[in-house]
Formats: structure tokens, C-alpha cells, sequence
């Protein structure tokens, strides 16, 4: 089944078994891949996005798994595609919409962004017909694809130059969002509404809690975080009664860091060449060196070194190892005494959901 065309989302659905999107419907029992039109190209073909549609044969939730909103964040395409093409759905209750890559013309261009204007999708949702190309494309995704879900899980990675060890950022002022957010059995969540124009954040505020997951750098697969985010799927679909007998998973440890907590992000304060001493999802005491920045000659009193202000973990950290005055080297959060005497334990237990993210 396919869709050559861009068109309008129907005005309602034909039932709570069967999914509909403009120019076609999946019944129950019933799967499709889609490539549907989103715009047009300089040349007036069609822009298609790939979706698959699987619609169990009971009755239950609909979700939508979606990724490469930024063109070059290639993690979460594995996991979505993994999803809907090599687990077994047979007894699925609800549906899912899988979306693997969103920036259609950002991917085939290996950029973040839209290669129209240097827009940002994932600026752009809910989108609208009648505005820039990136508002029509928002549109086109989130009225035929997002707004029939009941909840969604979006993908991402860290920018260029930049890699995250694998976390969820969620509203969980919204009960709903936390009980997601749990349910994705990460380590770290990372609280608060997500900025303007986010799928995650437009979605949440219409009614359909979503949260984000972000792992690793772009531009490349990471077989080790994208093993960690199916087992997070895993763990959403048994929650919600999707896969209704499989078991929810929990990660040993969690914490959540919301405005109260300490949390910064660490920037150079000089120019230069850095030497990181961490990785992503490493522990960090106060005091302790995470990086030095030095210049070409590596001339003793132009060294920078770059301490801890506190114990904590590094959730990010710089890759491109040059940077300006400004740049930021690494997110650090703090952890609670609880968190971090179960986080000790962990480590001494060599537990590999905490081995170096790399």
C-alpha cells in the first residue's frame, strides 16, 4: 500500500479498529508501508516519508515510534525500523506508527536540518497547511500520523561534534509523560517541557504524551545504545498493554533531574585543543578533571584544566575535540546520596548498562 500524493488528514476515523490517514486505511490484523507525500521538490516530484502502519488484531493503544526529525541522527532509524520489521506483533493489542525518518531531505543531504532554508522540523510541528515548507511538512506528519496516537516515543541523537549517553526527556509534570518516561527504563530522565515547535512538546501539550530519548552522536549507528533503546520499547509496549505478556523493564537505578537539581552544562573558557578524560555516562567526583584544553605547543602555562563543580554524571560530552571560547565541553548532573551509592554499586557490579557509551 502506498501514497503518491500530498493530501488533507480525513476529518474523523472509520472506527477505533481500524487506522485511517489520508488516501488509505489499515485494519485490524492488518500492516502497510507507506511512502507518503509530505511537499515537492524543486522539480515538483514528490517528497515521500516512509511509515509503517501495524495494526494488531486487538483492540488497545495506538503509538507512534518516530526518528530522524534532524536529517543526520541515524540511532533511533535502527530502533524504529528494528520495531516494526523484525519483532513479532502477532499478538499485538493497538497499533503502532512507525516513522524512521521524518526529514526525508535532511537525511538524503546528511544535514540536520532541512536543506530549504536551513529550517528545523523539529521546530515546526504542529505545523500548518498554509505556511513555510517546514510548517506544511510539521502538518502533513503530525495531523495524519501523530494526532490518532494515544502516546509516542521520538528519537534523537546529539548535534555534531557531540555525543549523549542514552536518556529520556519528558514533562513529568504531566502524570501521563512520567509514567511514560518510567516506563522507557532509562537510567536518567531529564524533566521539563520540551521547547516550542518540538514534536515531543506539541504533542504533550495537545494531549498525546510523548517523550524524547536521546543517544549517542550523529551520523552513525550505535549498535550498544540502540540495543539499550529497544529494550526501552520493549518495556513502553508492555507497560501500555500493547505486548500485553511481556514484562516492563527496570534499569537498577534511576534518577530524575528537574529544575531543582543541579545541573550545568561546562564551557570553555579558552581556545583551543581538548583532551577529554570522560565519557558519556561516566561518574565524576567533585574536584576531578574532565578534560584539559590546551594549545598547538601544549606550552605549560596556556594549559586550561576543566574540574568538576560537583559530583555528578557526565550525560554529555564533547567529540570534535577543538573548540572557541564559549563552546560547551560536557553536561554534568548531580545525583542525590541514594542515587549515588546505588549507581557505586552498579559500577561494582560492572553492570554493562554502564560501561562507556561509546
Amino acid at each position: 500500500m502506498s501514497e503518491e500524493t500530498m493530501s488533507e488528514p480525513p476529518d474523523s476515523h472509520l472506527g477505533s479498529d481500524v487506522f485511517t490517514y489520508n488516501g488509505g486505511r489499515v485494519d485490524p490484523g492488518e500492516s502497510a508501508n507507506i511512502r507518503y507525500g509530505i511537499s515537492e521538490t524543486y522539480l515538483g516530484d514528490p517528497v515521500r516519508i516512509p511509515v509503517t502502519v501495524i495494526n494488531g488484531e486487538h483492540p488497545g493503544p495506538t503509538v507512534f515510534l518516530s526518528a530522524a526529525a534532524h536529517g543526520d541522527e541515524l540511532n533511533g532509524i535502527e530502533v524504529v525500523r528494528e520495531v516494526a520489521h523484525d519483532w513479532d506483533h502477532s499478538n499485538l493489542h493497538g497499533t503502532l506508527i512507525c516513522l524512521p525518518v521524518m526529514n526525508v531531505p535532511g537525511f538524503l543531504a546528511q544535514e540536520r536540518y532541512l536543506p530549504i532554508y536551513d529550517r528545523d522540523l523539529n521546530r515546526s510541528f504542529p505545523g500548518r497547511e498554509d505556511s513555510t515548507s517546514a510548517r506544511r511538512m510539521a502538518h502533513q506528519i503530525y495531523t495524519n500520523f501523530i494526532e490518532p496516537c494515544d502516546l509516542g516515543i521520538d528519537f534523537h541523537t546529539s548535534t555534531r561534534g557531540r555525543t549523549n549517553m542514552l536518556h529520556v526527556r519528558a514533562d513529568t509534570s504531566d502524570q501521563k509523560v512520567e509514567r511514560l518516561s518510567r516506563a522507557f527504563s532509562s537510567n536518567v530522565i531529564i524533566a521539563g517541557e520540551g521547547p516550542s515547535g518540538t514534536l515531543r512538546g506539541e504533542a504533550t501539550s495537545a494531549g498525546i504524551p510523548t517523550i524524547t530519548v536521546e543517544m549517542g552522536e550523529a551520523h552513525r549507528f550505535q549498535r550498544q545504545l540502540i540495543d539499550r533503546a529497544l529494550t526501552g520499547v520493549a518495556s513502553v509496549l508492555a507497560e501500555f498493554g500493547l505486548h500485553p505478556h511481556s514484562s516492563v523493564h527496570w534499569p537498577g537505578w534511576r534518577v530524575i533531574i528537574d529544575d531543582a537539581g543541579e545541573k550545568t552544562w561546562l564551557r570553555a573558557d579558552a581556545g583551543g585543543i581538548v583532551d577529554m578524560k570522560h565519557s558519556s555516562g561516566n561518574l565524576v567526583r567533585e574536584g576531578e578533571t574532565i578534560c584539559v584544553i590546551t594549545n598547538p605547543f601544549k606550552e605549560e602555562d596556556d594549559i586550561v584544566t576543566v574540574e568538576a563543580p560537583f559530583t555528578g554524571l557526565l550525560v554529555g560530552v564533547l567529540e570534535n575535540p577543538v573548540v572557541y571560547p564559549g563552546n560547551p565541553l560536557c553536561h554534568l548532573v548531580g545525583l542525590s546520596d541514594t542515587i549515588l551509592n546505588a549507581l557505586e554499586r552498579e559500577l561494582e557490579r560492572q553492570d554493562p548498562f554502564l560501561e562507556t557509551l561509546e
